[in-house]
C-alpha cells in the first residue's frame, strides 16, 4: 500500500490499514507531527475501541478494549531513554499476546520488537497531503 490522502480521508484510510494488515504488531514510523496518533485514533475507532484513544507519551502503553471483547495496545515510545526501560515494562507480555500492538517510535526499541511486523511509514507532502506506505516484514 502506497498512497497520499488528505486528513478527511482517514476513516477510509484506518479502514484500508486494517483490512491490509497480516500480523498483530504494526510500527508506525514519519516525523513528529506527520499524523501517528491521529490514524492510530481513527483505527481504533474502526475497531470499535469505547475508549477515547490518547498518546500514551508519558505511561508509555495504553489499554484499550474494543465493543467486542478485543484489546489494543498503543505504544508511545518517543520519550524512552534506553531499550531496558520497556523491557521492565514488559513489553515482551505485550508483544506476544496476540492482541494488536500500534507502535509509535519503534526504533527506539528496536531491539526488542518482532522481526514479523507491519510497518506503516508515513510523510507529509508539500501539497499538506500525507503520504502513507504500508510494508510487512
Amino acid at each position: 500500500m502506497d498512497k497520499n490522502y488528505s486528513l478527511k480521508e482517514i476513516p477510509l484510510i484506518a479502514e484500508e490499514v486494517i483490512k491490509n494488515l497480516q500480523n498483530k504488531i504494526v510500527l508506525f514510523q514519519g516525523e513528529m507531527g506527520v499524523g501517528k496518533t491521529t490514524l492510530i485514533k481513527e483505527i481504533c475507532k474502526v475497531l470499535g475501541v469505547e475508549d477515547v484513544a490518547h498518546s500514551p507519551t508519558f505511561s508509555l502503553v495504553n489499554e484499550y478494549h474494543t465493543n467486542n471483547n478485543g484489546i489494543v495496545y498503543h505504544f508511545d515510545f518517543y520519550r524512552i531513554e534506553t531499550e531496558e526501560e520497556a523491557y521492565d515494562m514488559g513489553i515482551e507480555d505485550y508483544l506476544y499476546s496476540n492482541q494488536l500492538c500500534l507502535i509509535e517510535w519503534p526504533e527506539n526499541v528496536k531491539n526488542l520488537l518482532p522481526l514479523e511486523a507491519t510497518t506503516i511509514q508515513l510523510s507529509l507532502l508539500e501539497s499538506g497531503e500525507r503520504n502513507i506506505q504500508l510494508k510487512t516484514n
